[in-house]
């Protein structure tokens, strides 16, 4: 092998990293640094901290995370599915919609226990 096939790979690591790291560092160097205790204060949530950080958090944020990950990944299979729909045929498109049931039965069992609502 020579080091020529890597040229791309390089490239792209390197554009990728001048993408990241070139707009923080122009932000840094040009912009205003006029420090307050606004600015400086922790921010959370839009208010003034009122408990210790230590706090327990409702177990709803965490199961609302939770669902939002699960759908949010299983919602990404459609994207191939949809691009090879042409070359996989019935088969696959029956084994989609079968998935799609699924999901659809496990999004309707999740609302009808009340894990969507946010009181």
């Amino acid at each position: 092998m020579n080091l020529e096939s890597y040229l791309p790979v390089i490239l792209f690591i390197l554009v990728g990293a001048a993408v990241g790291i070139a707009p923080q560092l122009i932000g840094f160097i040009f912009g205003p640094h006029r420090p307050d205790a606004d600015k400086n204060s922790p921010y959370e949530c839009g208010f003034e901290a009122f408990e210790d950080a230590r706090m327990k958090f409702d177990v709803r944020y965490y199961l609302v995370a939770i669902l939002f990950i699960l759908f949010d990944l299983e919602i990404a299979f459609l994207f191939p599915w949809a691009v090879a729909l042409k070359e996989i045929g019935a088969p696959g498109f029956w084994a989609m919609m079968v998935f799609l049931g699924i999901l659809v039965v496990g999004f309707a069992y999740e609302w009808k226990k009340g894990a969507l609502d946010w009181e």
